[in-house]
């Protein structure tokens, strides 16, 4: 077993855990991390496909997960804010099919 197939099932069972994440908890903020779990276990999986070519890694997938790692950091910044802003308009942290009642 090579160190290669090691990252690819830790990345397939860390984007594992961020899907069960997104669909089992309600809070807003662990779906968030649950998309960053998720986003981590696909560049472990496509470091895991930089197999050597010729005696040297891919630069092609090392490449790509460092565009990955900074349009995640966007996301995550997005998502905080909509989260933020969810909270300050409605008061809640969760998605509920059915909206509190205001006075108006």
């Amino acid at each position: 077993m090579n160190h290669y197939l090691v990252y690819g099932l830790g990345g397939a069972l860390i984007f594992s855990i961020g899907v069960y994440g997104m669909l089992a908890r309600p809070h807003l903020l662990h779906k968030v991390v649950a998309a960053n779990l998720m986003g981590s276990g696909v560049f472990l999986i496509l470091i895991g496909l930089g197999n050597r070519v010729q005696g040297r890694p891919d630069p092609v997938p090392q490449a790509m997960v460092l565009t990955g790692i900074v349009v995640t950091v966007a996301l995550t910044a997005l998502g905080l804010a909509i989260v933020k802003r969810y909270y300050t308009v409605t008061g809640l942290t969760t998605l509920d099919d059915d909206p509190p009642e205001t006075d108006a």
